[in-house]
């Protein structure tokens, strides 16, 4: 950039899979920042991501689970290696934003991008990971240590106003709302199914209600099939997990035709999003890629009125709101989506495009870390 020099940093994330929404976040600020070093827990993405260094954490049984490596993640974090940088940028959705490096990383800015305060210590009614009496024990611990941590970054970044209001109330601190990148251009592009895939859109019903998640009961695919019968519309779930058997269960005694479509590919599952009549999205998340992913294809979306998705959804435009989750409610709420115009429905979701966290993060990094962040 003229004017400005480039910028080495550090990107520090929590561990590493294959997929996930907050790995897709790390993956485009690689991206935006191709110079920084990149460090992690561990790295079980299975090749997704390379030139990762990880932490001790990863040469132990731990990294295989997480609830087991929680209680230690919080002293990782503090004994990192040392390391030179001009800057640090945590995407934490956990501890990472408790990362202290050894050498002269140790006194640079440090920026969080964060997807959630620990949703297992701060809001277990949220997680069932942290509502059990051991994990609230362990909580009440870790909440003063975790405060502590959150006062320490420069800057703060929100994934959505949801969010922002959770840090403030939890941590104590500000922050800007930067919503995640969705890759908005994928979900227009020209689509290649194998022929088993095109067997399997061709035996669904011409309209139906869509829900695409983990087959897990926060996830509340449950109200998606209930959103079916206050409509009257087929319902098609998109996904795979432990309450498949249970959600078949209900799909062949509920009186609707309910279909499952196990694992799609990515090209059968943006072919379902083109097909579908709306997408239902029942749970309370801290932003929620898929209605984003819904809208990108054209498709509105009756999202909760809590949480992430009622920021990205907006009322009577791309979909509906919904509270209560109770037929009445949700036979209006499917009526008044399905006015939505898929050219609406678009143009919205274009606002949450890559290129404009790319732009948004890279600011927010050169505004706080006092050079310029554009490389």
């Amino acid at each position: 950039m003229p004017g400005g020099r480039r910028m080495p940093g550090l990107i520090v994330h929590e561990w590493l899979e294959a997929s996930g929404g907050s790995e897709n976040v790390f993956e485009t600020l690689v991206d935006a920042f191709p110079d920084a070093g990149r460090l992690c827990l561990w790295n079980d993405s299975g090749g997704r991501f390379t030139d990762v260094d990880e932490t001790i954490l990863a040469r132990t049984p731990l990294r295989r689970n997480k609830a087991l490596a929680l209680p230690f993640m919080p002293a990782v974090w503090r004994s990192l290696p040392e390391r030179d940088a001009d800057w640090i940028l945590a995407s934490s959705h956990v501890f990472a934003h408790h990362a202290r490096f050894g050498g002269p990383a140790r006194d640079v800015p440090k920026l969080v991008y964060a997807h959630t305060p620990a949703r297992y210590v701060w809001v277990p009614e949220l997680d069932q990971r942290g509502d059990s009496l051991a994990a609230r024990a362990i909580s009440a611990a870790l909440k003063p240590i975790d405060r502590r941590r959150a006062a320490e970054p420069t800057a703060i970044a929100a994934n959505s106003r949801y969010i922002a209001a959770r840090i403030a109330e939890k941590w104590d601190r500000e922050a800007e709302v930067i919503y995640p990148p969705v890759d908005v251009g994928a979900f227009a592009a020209p689509l290649t199914l194998t022929d088993d895939e095109q067997r399997i859109l061709d035996a669904l019903p011409s309209e139906f209600l869509l829900g695409v998640s983990r087959f897990v009961p926060y996830k509340r695919l449950d109200a998606v099939i209930e959103a079916g019968l206050a409509s009257g519309m087929p319902v098609v779930l998109a996904g795979a997990g432990p309450e498949e058997r249970h959600l078949r269960e209900i799909g062949a005694s509920c009186g609707i035709p309910v279909e499952l479509v196990h694992r799609p590919s990515y090209s059968l599952l943006r072919a379902l999003y083109r097909r579908a009549s709306a997408l239902v999205f029942a749970p309370v998340e801290d932003f929620g890629i898929v209605p984003v992913e819904a809208m990108a294809s054209g498709t509105p979306v009756i999202a909760n009125a809590v949480g992430g998705a009622s920021e990205s959804v907006i009322e009577g435009v791309t979909g509906a709101h919904v509270t209560t989750w109770k037929r009445g409610e949700l036979r209006e709420a499917v009526a008044r989506a399905l006015e939505a115009r898929p050219q609406d429905c678009i143009a919205r979701a274009e606002d949450f495009d890559t290129c404009v966290f790319t732009s948004r993060i890279r600011s927010f990094v050169g505004a706080h870390a006092g050079v310029s962040a554009l490389v």
